[in-house]
Order: C-alpha cells, then sequence, then structure tokens
C-alpha cells in the first residue's frame, strides 16, 4: 500500500524542473530500471515524493561524485539492503526484548 504522503503526483516535466535534468535522462533512468513511476490511465509518467528524492541522490552521484549509471544501481541496491537488514535488526530487538527481561543489575560482594 502507497503511503499518502508517497503518492505518485508530479509528471515527468516537473519534475525535470525540480531535480535539474532532461525529461529524456528521467526516461533513460527508468529504461534501466533506476526508478519506476506509475502510470496514470492516460499513460503518463507520475513520480512520488520518494522517487524524487531518489532521482536526486542518482544526480548528485553521478554529477557530484562522478560515479557511472552501473555504479549508481550497485550503490542504491546495497543501499536498500542495508535499511532492510536494519529494519530486520531493530525487530529482532524488540522481540528479543519482550522474551528476555532486562537482567537486574550484578549485586556487589561484601
Amino acid at each position: 500500500m502507497i503511503e499518502p504522503q508517497d503518492e505518485p503526483c508530479f509528471t515527468i516535466s516537473v519534475v525535470a524542473r525540480m531535480v535539474d535534468l532532461h525529461p529524456q535522462t528521467l526516461r533513460n533512468y527508468e529504461d534501466m530500471g533506476l526508478v519506476v513511476p506509475r502510470r496514470s490511465n492516460g499513460n503518463i509518467r507520475l513520480y512520488s515524493p520518494s522517487e524524487v528524492e531518489r532521482l536526486r541522490k542518482i544526480s548528485r552521484l553521478t554529477q557530484e561524485l562522478g560515479v557511472n549509471l552501473a555504479g549508481v544501481e550497485v550503490i542504491l541496491h546495497m543501499a536498500e539492503q542495508i535499511e532492510t537488514l536494519q529494519l530486520e535488526v531493530e525487530t529482532l530487538r524488540e522481540k528479543l526484548a519482550a522474551v528476555i527481561p532486562d537482567e537486574p543489575q550484578a549485586q556487589s560482594a561484601s
């Protein structure tokens, strides 16, 4: 389910201005699978705020850091994997905390 704040709502021309990229560049990124905008009933590309942010990351990686598009793909995939693993670790910590109560403080030997 799409979060309400991440509803696809920006057309390609608006997004191109927002991220300072040519619309054809955005189409190329879509062809490569770097972004996947939704399509309206009229087959118009609609980008969500998270896709706009992803495009900003891609732009920063390519323009400021000189990463090629193959490298961008690897970096974005690894970043997604890290985020997924961090969520899994947090979930496991919560489950563990529910099962194992806090240890009482050690008694000092007198």
